[in-house]
């Protein structure tokens, strides 16, 4: 996600995420899937829908499910904007920034639900 995000600056990149669920509806990621920013701007992103069905095809057919979205900020943290907050699609979902504001990279997590974000823990394994 970082490398994508690096590659695309400065304008937002995009992907999905796709894995299964574990305990307490913590999201194993097995596989991200960059997709074209169809917005191609450095300030929103929107996922192709085409990309999107065809990962959670192949989520399924893999015995998993479309656990997420990420996405770049170039220039502000890696929390979910208004306008991120607005358009997430699934409450069920995680969502992944990755920040390009500072030096060095930052990458966090967060649920949206009826308008609210809470960040979840990122682990790497």
């Amino acid at each position: 996600m970082v490398a994508h995000a690096l590659e695309g600056y400065p304008l937002e990149v995009c992907g999905l995420l796709a894995g299964t669920v574990g305990e307490g509806g913590t999201g194993v990621v097995r596989s991200m899937h960059p997709t074209d920013n169809l917005a191609a701007s450095a300030r929103v992103y929107e996922v192709d829908p085409r990309a999107m069905l065809r990962v959670d095809r192949e989520a399924e057919a893999a015995g998993g499910q479309l656990l997420g979205v990420y996405h770049s900020h170039t220039h502000t943290d890696a929390k979910p904007s208004p306008t991120d907050i607005a358009q997430a699609p699934d409450p069920d979902w995680h969502y992944v920034l990755v920040s390009l504001r500072d030096v060095h990279p930052a990458v966090r997590s967060w649920r949206i639900r009826d308008g609210k974000t809470q960040e979840e823990e990122v682990v790497l394994e």
